[in-house]
């Protein structure tokens, strides 16, 4: 019998009875990462790494969750259990399973290019590697973030020099915290929407370093953001919450962008190619590493993607599950 099994509830693994980033609750839950689509509420146990475990507990008020620090080997019933860095966001994991000499590792999601903010991405040899897809087509092909970021400095300081305010749309647990440790606060300041704020607010009281933000609060006035930058989710520009900015330069920084039409449906003036997600090189790449020989595509583009890595010599298949791949969600989170 296979180590892991695909059900209805998530990934299992019956010798430990345990479930990876399972949709419906169940008793003994393993969480790659906060994202909603990967952590969700009822179950009675959860085991998430120790960066990832406050962000899960302020989302989910869950019961208490128990941390694992990366690289840690925990024994359930035979099956040897560790955590790996995904370098998808702050606190994300692979997960390796091993049990009588055979290694699955369910990679969650990933981004293989390190963002100084996020542990760096590590690949992690395995017989079996359950992968993403989320941008599993050729032309998604990342810039280094380094000139991206460049970019959205740019835009803030054009926008700046007309004393426009610059509101970006960034999803508020990962791409956020990106963006506000990599821009250059000397431009000028960093507001940010309530949903990215509480976030910033937990992660800063776990210990991480972030760029100074401000709170958007009602108080505020025109004046205050004339010049500066804002962090918004997408609910929030689409909202009356957005009208105290006037007539603002709204951008949208997502992976999205690089398809024809994405900036114009999202009603942006601009748009910035960054994604926490591996692009196609790095799926390519990540599947590689691991030296797997057994390969299961889950979200994203899964036929195209399964489809070439059969092409080029790999046992692969499509496998169902309800990820999404976070960077189209609308944000659940309260203002």
């Amino acid at each position: 019998m296979s180590l892991i099994t695909f059900t209805e509830r998530g990934l299992y693994c019956a010798q430990a009875d345990v479930y990876i980033d399972p949709w419906k609750p169940v008793k003994n839950a393993l969480i790659t990462h906060g994202h909603s689509d990967h952590a969700r509420y009822g179950s009675k146990h959860y085991l998430a790494t120790h960066a990832a475990v406050p962000v899960v507990d302020y989302r989910l008020k869950s019961p208490p969750i128990t941390g694992i620090n990366y690289g840690e080997t925990v024994t359930i019933h035979g099956v040897k259990i560790s955590f790996h860095p995904a370098g998808h966001i702050i606190g994300s994991a692979q997960i390796r399973l091993e049990y009588k000499g055979e290694v699955w590792v369910i990679s969650g999601d990933y981004k293989t290019e390190d963002d100084g903010v996020s542990e760096a991405y590590e690949p992690v040899k395995c017989h079996h590697f359950v992968t993403e897809s989320t941008f599993g087509l050729p032309v998604f092909k990342w810039q280094p973030q380094k000139k991206v970021i460049s970019e959205i400095e740019s835009w803030w300081e054009e926008n700046q020099a007309e004393g426009i305010v610059s509101v970006i749309n960034a999803y508020a647990l990962g791409k956020a915290q990106r963006i506000i440790q990599s821009l250059d606060p000397s431009i000028g300041r960093i507001y940010t929407h309530g949903a990215v704020e509480n976030i910033n607010e937990v992660l800063r009281a776990q210990g991480c370093v972030l760029n100074p933000t401000i709170r958007v609060t009602p108080e505020h006035s025109f004046d205050d953001f004339q010049g500066n930058l804002v962090i918004a989710t997408s609910s929030g520009i689409q909202s009356a919450w957005s009208k105290r900015f006037k007539d603002f330069s709204s951008g949208v920084a997502s992976g999205w962008v690089a398809m024809r039409g994405t900036r114009r449906r999202r009603a942006a003036d601009r748009g910035f190619v960054l994604s926490d997600h591996a692009d196609w090189t790095g799926l390519l790449e990540a599947v590689k590493a691991t030296e797997a020989e057994h390969i299961y595509v889950t979200h994203g583009y899964t036929d195209i993607f399964t489809r070439y890595l059969v092409e080029i010599g790999y046992d692969a298949q499509v496998v169902k599950t309800e990820f999404t791949g976070d960077e189209e969600i609308t944000e659940e989170v309260p203002t």
